[in-house]
């Protein structure tokens, strides 16, 4: 899902509550906050010797103590707009950062309108060799 997407999401539904549901189908607690809206721009070298830059939206989920907190579609539309001049393209993938025993990184899937708000899916990242034709993968392994 990219930035425009989720602002369109945002604002067909206002005042609805989020559901952030992971992977394995589990949910993010209801009383997150979301502390950081960013641009991050990762750039690299593959195993081929390719330079290539990727640059996501990273949306960062923190869970707290205070579990009357309960973040709506309209102020995380309004948080939004406030970083559009930061990430510049409306056209960026958006990701969600979540921590449960471990920091990770999902892209955001597919929303959806449920009686109880917006459910947004949680995706899958992996890695891959991006060079296969240089590193012969499967022949002689990678590098």
């Amino acid at each position: 899902m990219t930035v425009d997407e989720l602002c369109r999401a945002l604002d067909a539904s206002p005042g609805e509550r989020m559901h952030w549901m992971l992977p394995d189908r589990s949910f993010v607690p209801a009383h997150y906050h979301i502390t950081e809206v960013g641009r991050v721009r990762k750039d690299f070298i593959d195993c081929g010797g390719t330079v290539r830059s990727l640059e996501t939206c990273l949306l960062q989920v923190w869970v707290a103590d205070d579990v009357d907190h309960r973040l709506e579609t309209t102020k995380l539309a309004a948080i939004m707009r406030v970083a559009g001049p930061l990430l510049g393209s409306g056209g960026l993938p958006v990701e969600v950062e979540y921590e449960d025993g471990v920091i990770s990184q999902y892209p955001l899937g597919a929303v959806e309108v449920t009686p109880a708000g917006l459910l947004f899916s949680l995706g899958t990242k992996h890695t891959a060799c991006l060079a296969p034709d240089k590193c012969r993968v499967g022949d002689s392994g990678c590098c």
